[in-house]
């Protein structure tokens, strides 16, 4: 019996671009993936999957080499170019050393050949999405958060947070130990068309203060808050 691999990661969705031709082999994929948590797209051919890329944002790619209109070598290349550094892994039958040595050269992170054990490809994409995420992330004393995933963690615990209290915090944290004023508060985390009041800022600070222990935001009489760290 296979054991899940979650590890304390996939707490939030995983978005993972799947190019590959054989729609059986495809179809268990995804459902290897999506049994590990993963939300994963499909797609058969490297001309749609670069459509799909403009249109979304992935977290992973697994890329077979040998797929129609436009194959992974070339997309990932193309990526590459734009800037795109979303990590890659290379899912192929290729065994020879010049297609191993382009698929690094043109921007993979990782390579695999089938037949491949699963465990060890859900290994690689944990390895690879952890050693990304931990670069995305912005420390600030005890808590890390990244706004690509709009995901904030306290002693390594992901938050869980309505979009005020993300909105809150996140501010408190890009101004860590230097007070806030209500005002700019009120201005980036309240709609223009939303009613705001001082009550309705101090639910949203105690809210905090009952969900993470021992956070520590001070009340700057006649200023506003900050967050102590």
């Amino acid at each position: 019996m296979r054991v899940k691999l979650f590890l304390g990661l996939l707490r939030v969705s995983i978005k993972i671009l799947l190019l590959e031709d054989d729609a059986l082999f495809a179809e268990s994929l995804c459902d290897l993936l999506e049994d590990e948590g993963y939300e994963t797209t499909h797609i058969p051919n490297g001309s749609a999957a670069l459509n799909a890329v403009y249109q979304n944002q992935f977290d992973l790619y697994l890329l077979d080499i040998n797929v129609p209109l436009l194959n992974g070598l070339e997309l990932l290349k193309e990526l590459r170019d734009a800037d795109d550094a979303t990590p890659a892994i290379f899912i192929t039958s290729y065994k020879d050393k010049e297609i191993l040595q382009k698929s690094f050269i043109n921007g993979g992170d990782d390579f695999i050949t089938k037949p491949f054990d699963n465990t060890e490809l859900l290994l690689r994409i944990h390895a690879l999405l952890k050693r990304s995420k931990k670069l995305e992330q912005t420390t600030v004393g005890a808590f890390a958060y990244d706004t690509r995933t709009k995901q904030i963690y306290y002693h390594s615990q992901l938050l869980e947070l309505s979009k005020k209290e993300y909105d809150l915090l996140l501010l408190l944290l890009q101004n860590a130990n230097t007070p806030v004023a209500k005002e700019v508060i009120f201005e980036t985390i309240w709609y223009s068309d939303e009613a705001v009041s001082d009550g309705a800022l101090r639910v949203h600070i105690n809210r905090l203060k009952k969900t993470i222990d021992g956070i520590e935001i001070q009340n700057i009489r006649g200023i506003g808050y900050k967050l102590v760290c």
